[in-house]
Parts: structure tokens; C-alpha cells; sequence
């Protein structure tokens, strides 16, 4: 599957998405992101919206710009993220601010020890708290992508992908769907 085949099975009402995919996977549309960069956060956007057809296309697009350890450093940010952002979003919604105060015995030791640049693994995990809307951890890792060393543009390139492959994730499991399998009869 190349990219141009996922772009082809998004509909024409997604046009924007189309136009929008073949740019931000790119060096040129993804301004202060690596190729690497690139290919992992939109893996790990791809993991987090869900969408196992999508996500395998892009983990077989990533492969030839990743290597085994930034695969898995997708897929970790993605799972961990996953946990972290249902957490820290309850805990920055609930009005009462003891639960600030009580540990959270999570284990997060993909955090800890990403096994890639810790600058990249917060990109990834950048991308899937804003998939995920977890606003208290988009701060906490744009935070630290930034006292990393990496641009405002690097941040919003990030965002941008993940919001791009966010929505063709959805479209494509909303084009996916057959109402016969479900026993539904088409409207």
C-alpha cells in the first residue's frame, strides 16, 4: 500500500484530507521534523485514532525511515499515552484538587526510558495527547519538546499530522462500514 492508496480510498467529500495527507507526510509540508520524526509521529497518530487498517498502512509506509527501536518507541508513546491521557484528563477535570495529591501508580517506564531521543518520544506523545485531548499533557510535552530544543514549528508540524491522520482515520472506518454486517439495513 502506498500512501497515494490510502489518499485514493478517501472520498471526495475528504478532498481536503487528501490534499492535506500527501503534504504533511512530507519533509517540505512538515517544516522542523525529520523524515523519522515524521513517519513516527504519524504511526503513533495512526495507532491512537483507532483505525487498525490505516495504522498497519502507515507502520509499512514508516518502516524504510524508522528503525526497530523507533517503531517501537511509536507504538509505546501511543499505548502509554493511551493510559496517561484518561488519567491526567480526569484529573484536570475533576473539581476536586486532593486527587492532584494522590500518587498515580501507573507504571510509565516507556517514559522514562523511550529507547529513542527523549526529544522524539515527546513529539509522539505530543501527538497522541492531542488526538487523545488531554490538554494537561499536550502543556506537559510541549514543554518539554520545546526546553528540548525543538520550534514552535516543530510542535504545530507535529499537531498537524496528527490531526490530518486523525481524520482520515475516521473517515476511512465511516467508508468502511457495512450496515449488513451489523444486521442494520442501509438508509
Amino acid at each position: 500500500m502506498t500512501l497515494d492508496t490510502i489518499r485514493d480510498a478517501l472520498p471526495d467529500y475528504a478532498r481536503d484530507l487528501k490534499l492535506n495527507l500527501g503534504t504533511v507526510l512530507t519533509p517540505a509540508g512538515a517544516p522542523g521534523l525529520t523524515e523519522k520524526q515524521i513517519w513516527a509521529v504519524a504511526l503513533s497518530s495512526a495507532i491512537a485514532s483507532r483505525n487498525v487498517t490505516l495504522a498497519r498502512a502507515i507502520e509499512r509506509l514508516a518502516t524504510p525511515y524508522l528503525a526497530a527501536n523507533d517503531l517501537n518507541a511509536a507504538r509505546a508513546a501511543a499505548a502509554t499515552m493511551g493510559m496517561n491521557n484518561i488519567y491526567y484528563r480526569f484529573l484536570h477535570l475533576v473539581e476536586d484538587p486532593e486527587y492532584q495529591h494522590l500518587p498515580a501508580r501507573l507504571r510509565m517506564n516507556a517514559i522514562a526510558q523511550p529507547g529513542v531521543e527523549r526529544a522524539d518520544f515527546e513529539l509522539y506523545s505530543l501527538a497522541v495527547s492531542a488526538i487523545n485531548g488531554c490538554g494537561a499533557c499536550v502543556a506537559a510535552h510541549e514543554r518539554q519538546i520545546r526546553q528540548h530544543g525543538l520550534t514552535r514549528e516543530s510542535v504545530q508540524s507535529a499537531v498537524r499530522i496528527a490531526a490530518v491522520v486523525h481524520a482520515a482515520a475516521g473517515v476511512l472506518e465511516y467508508e468502511s462500514y457495512d450496515p449488513a454486517r451489523l444486521g442494520a439495513t442501509a438508509a
